[in-house]
Parts: structure tokens; C-alpha cells; sequence
């Protein structure tokens, strides 16, 4: 199997940016859901307004806008985003897009805006979005690009950035929560995690072990010094203890925080994966000629050369690399594959009116309910993909399309889901 297509949604719910090439990072692809879209609700009664996070199943009009990402070419720009917003045929579009046509029967002019890929945040305003009660802080990206995106959708917006913030996962989707390590087992990987090539090893590795081994002798020198000077054996032992705990205590915090999996803007996970033969699959289920947009499935990272359709469903862990079959010297990437992508409305949506499909194209989520309810915990919802996390030794890694994949362990029966249908 390969990787076949590479997606990165650097706004979310926007249609995404197709690359050849992406940097993996611990909460996704590069510049991957940083940016996401709420709808200003106005208040009752002189209250103030809210917000209301903005997906496209409940506005299918976002999937109007395309994205394209202008990588920085020097360590000192920031790169570009790129967002075009193509109006619907003047029969299907909101009174905005008909003010700009020349005339009633043509189409509307795309409107093109251009923002920085990683703003500063230090003159922008930071407020709170709660995601499934799952909290972070957004930045304001402010008036400009508000009202850019107020004119394209009709009502106003705002575009939140999320700079480094991040948020908690979601249910046992995280891969220690999911596999149940121990903290004994959390320690293990914590003391033999390869630098993989980044940064230094001695202190990618060791920083933690070295620093705890370097306290504790001093605390046995100082309680021996203490016991020297007349100090109660008893009491220079105690205080000395307790001293210790609590650094232990603080350093175990260290260590669950630095391995607990974070993630940003992404609804569930830092990856969502999808099999091309399920697609297919998907396709030969629609009338005539017609075929599925992929794209519609929000995958980051598209696999082809599965035997089978959905055998995705019990795949656990994959590695990824350039030359895995003929035993190549190149890194290895560990993705971590947790969860069902439980399906909703998403992907009935037509990107051409920005609106529910009819016909064939409308379909899609009720042909997969006949036979893709296979998630105890979601029976009422369709599954298609898997969400993943990385392998902490592969982030700062990249993979490329054309990297072999492969299946190094399977579940042995399907994912149950812990947390209501999402989309990403």
C-alpha cells in the first residue's frame, strides 16, 4: 500500500489545500486546522452577542471556499494562505454574490483574499472556543478578515486563529488512554524515546533521568550532612523524603503532560485516514458515471492498495516510510489509529451551490447506512476512516505521497465510540 493524496485544511470546515509533501507535527499536518470560522449570533435584550462555531454540515455554503498554501521560502517570512471564495451560479446565490454579477445571468466573480500562515498573536485579542467541551484559546484575526468573510457568507463572522494553543482529546481517543499504558509504561517510553534525527539525543533522551539522578544524590548528600551537623537521623531522613516526593510528584506531572496527545482546531483527532478502495466502493454505490469527491470525507492522509474495502476498520498502527518493503535505511513514521470517523450530513454537500446535494451526490450518507454502522457506540451513524495520532518519535518527520504503508497491527474487533458523531 501508499499514500496516494496528502490534504491539509488550514481553515476548518474550508475545502483543503492538496500537497505532495506535509511535516507531521503533534497535532497534524502543518498549518492543518489552525484557522476556523464562528458566526457572530446577535444578543436578546441588550445581551451581548455570541458565537457559534461554524462546521459544514450545519453551513454547507463554506464548502464555497478554496484554499491554497504559499510555504514561507526563507526562515524570516511566515508564508501565505490563500482563500478563494466562488459564488454559486446566480440562481443559487445569496443576494451578495448577485450585487457583483454585470448581469442577472452570470456567474458571480470569486473573491480572493490573502493572510499571513502564522500571525502574530500579540496585537490580536484572545477569546475562548469551547468545542465540545473541549475549551481553547482563539485569536481575534480582526476587522479585515471579519468582514472579508461576513461579505462572501452574508451575515457576520469571525476568523479565530489558534496560534500555539491547544486543546484535550476527546473520549479514549487518545492512544494512552486507548491502549491503557501505565504510568510505568508512559516512564519506559519516556526514557528510551529515539531523537529520531532531531535534536540532541543525549538530551532528547536522557534529560529527565540525568536530572532525577542528580537531585536525589543531593538530597542523600544533604541529609547526610545534616545528620553529621546533629540533626535527628529520623528528622534529616523525613525532610529529606518528603522533598523527594515531591519532586517526584512534580516530575510525573512533567512526564503525563509532555505524553498526553493534544489537539487543535481538529474536532477528534490530529489525523484522519481513509482507504482509495473504500472510495471506490463508495463510488460504484452511485447511479451512472458519477463518482464521490474524496475530498467530502475530510481525509489528511489517503492510503490505495487495500485488498479489500473498510478493512481499514481494524487497522491499529501503520508505518510509514519510502522504501519499507525492500528494508531501506530511511525513517519510519508511526501513525497511531484510535477511532471511527462517524459520519453526518457532511457529505451530501454540494461544493458547487454551497448546499445540500440532490440526487445521486445527496445520497451518499444514506447509502452508507445500509451497511456501515459498525460502531457500537454510534449505531445510528455510518463509518467511514479511522482518526490517528503520531508516534511521538515521528514528529518533525514528513511523509510524501508515493511512502509505502504499512499494516504493523491490527484490532481484533471494531472500535467502539465513547463521544457523540463529530466531523471534522
Amino acid at each position: 500500500m501508499k499514500i496516494s493524496e496528502l490534504y491539509v485544511y488550514p481553515i476548518k470546515s474550508l475545502r483543503p489545500t492538496k500537497v505532495t509533501e506535509g511535516e507531521l507535527t503533534r497535532l497534524g499536518l502543518r498549518y492543518d486546522r489552525r484557522f476556523m470560522l464562528l458566526k457572530v449570533i446577535p444578543g436578546e435584550n441588550g445581551e451581548a452577542p455570541t458565537l457559534e462555531n461554524m462546521h459544514i454540515p450545519e453551513f454547507p455554503e463554506m464548502g464555497l471556499f478554496q484554499t491554497a498554501i504559499e510555504s514561507p521560502k526563507s526562515e524570516n517570512e511566515t508564508g501565505k494562505l490563500l482563500v478563494t471564495y466562488n459564488p454559486p451560479s446566480s440562481s443559487d446565490s445569496n443576494n451578495v454574490a448577485k450585487a457583483e454579477a454585470e448581469t442577472p445571468s452570470e456567474t458571480p466573480k470569486a473573491r480572493h483574499l490573502e493572510l499571513p500562515l502564522e500571525p502574530e498573536t500579540k496585537t490580536l485579542k484572545p477569546f475562548t472556543v469551547m468545542m465540545h467541551q473541549s475549551p481553547t484559546t482563539g485569536y481575534d484575526m480582526g476587522p479585515s478578515y471579519n468582514e472579508w468573510f461576513s461579505t462572501c457568507f452574508g451575515y457576520p463572522v469571525v476568523l479565530a486563529y489558534l496560534g500555539n494553543n491547544t486543546r484535550g482529546v476527546l473520549g479514549t481517543l487518545a492512544p494512552a488512554k486507548r491502549n491503557k499504558e501505565s504510568w510505568w509504561s508512559i516512564w519506559k517510553q519516556e526514557l528510551v524515546l529515539p531523537s529520531n534525527g532531531h535534536g540532541n539525543k543525549i538530551l532528547d533522551q536522557w534529560l529527565v533521568p540525568f536530572s532525577l539522578g542528580y537531585l536525589v544524590l543531593n538530597a542523600v548528600s544533604w541529609c547526610h550532612t545534616r545528620i553529621e551537623a546533629g540533626t535527628a537521623p529520623a528528622a534529616a531522613i523525613g525532610v529529606a523524603a518528603l522533598g523527594l516526593a515531591c519532586l517526584w510528584t512534580a516530575v510525573n506531572l512533567f512526564v503525563m503532560r509532555r505524553h498526553e496527545a493534544r489537539i487543535g482546531f481538529a474536532d477528534c483527532a490530529p489525523f484522519l485516514v481513509i482507504s482509495q478502495t473504500s472510495v471506490e466502493n463508495v463510488s460504484e454505490r452511485l447511479a451512472g458515471d458519477e463518482e464521490v469527491d474524496l475530498t467530502k470525507f475530510r481525509p489528511n492522509i489517503v492510503i490505495s492498495g487495500a485488498e479489500e474495502a473498510f478493512e481499514e476498520d481494524l487497522w491499529a498502527e501503520l508505518e510509514v516510510g519510502k522504501s519499507i518493503s525492500a528494508g531501506g535505511g530511511d525513517s519510519r513514521v508511526r501513525l497511531l489509529l484510535t477511532g471511527n470517523c462517524v459520519r453526518c450530513q457532511s457529505l451530501n454537500v454540494d461544493f458547487a451551490t454551497g448546499k445540500m446535494g440532490t440526487g445521486e451526490s445527496g445520497s451518499v450518507l444514506k447509502k452508507l447506512m445500509t451497511d456501515r454502522r459498525v460502531d457500537r457506540g454510534a449505531k445510528y451513524s455510518p463509518v467511514f476512516g479511522r482518526y490517528s495520532f503520531l508516534g511521538r518519535e515521528s514528529v518533525g518527520e514528513s511523509i510524501k505521497v508515493g511512502d509505502e504503508v504499512k499494516v504493523l497491527r491490527r484490532a481484533e474487533e471494531y472500535t467502539v465510540t465513547d463521544w457523540p458523531g463529530l466531523t471534522n
